[in-house]
């Protein structure tokens, strides 16, 4: 019920035609604010959801090879270790299901939460689902080089780049047979127009080089 009562809070499930309960008190909206104005408490939150399965003995291994978060959302070392990854993964692909938006593929091991607006560029939005989409290893690579982008109505852009540099029969089956497809809708968390927007601008200025 208390759930339901912080689900009735939620703008997107409100959106959904999902309701949640009436009941929501002022500490339920008090906590609700704070989670979103603090992206930080999510990571106690993941910390407690791990902690949770491992006393009810669910095993949290997966078949990527993304670390599990166990703390801040990166730490200085050799090369930076992105902390959050276990959380966004799960999350972005339950959004769509778990399959890739793009081609539909559902085996995990070959799919990938991407960042539609970087680790780096926007360290704020790094958990947030609205800046993810679920793809497979291959059309994910392409978006984060920016080989690839999805317009306005989110229809699968293909670069120039891409066009010169891989074979033309391979290029036919991993891209240009998916140009101009339309991404499958987000489950639950809407993907952000505004990411998207700047995800262009990025691949614009890719392509002009």
């Amino acid at each position: 019920m208390k759930l339901n009562n912080l689900t009735s809070l939620d703008p997107d499930e409100r959106a959904r035609g999902v309701r949640g309960l009436e009941g929501a008190s002022a500490l339920d909206r008090s906590i609700w604010a704070e989670f979103h104005t603090q992206p930080e408490l999510v990571e106690e939150a993941e910390r407690l959801w791990i902690a949770g399965d491992s006393e009810l003995g669910v095993d949290q291994t997966d078949e990527s090879d993304e670390p599990h978060w166990a703390g801040a959302t990166d730490v200085e070392a050799v090369r930076r270790v992105r902390l959050a990854q276990s959380y966004f993964r799960r999350v972005v692909l339950a959004n769509f299901d778990g399959r890739c938006a793009l081609t539909g593929v559902s085996d995990p091991a070959l799919l990938t939460a991407s960042h539609i607006v970087g680790w780096s560029t926007a360290p704020e939005h790094r958990v947030d689902p609205a800046n993810g989409l679920c793809l497979n290893r291959l059309h994910d690579a392409a978006f984060d080089k920016n080989l690839i982008t999805f317009d306005e109505s989110f229809r699968l852009v293909v670069g120039h780049r891409l066009r010169e540099t891989l074979p033309r029969e391979r290029l036919g089956d991993a891209f240009l047979s998916y140009e101009g497809q339309r991404l499958r809708l987000a489950e639950r968390r809407a993907v952000s127009q505004e990411f998207m927007a700047r995800h262009r601008e990025a691949f614009t200025r890719a392509e002009l080089g």
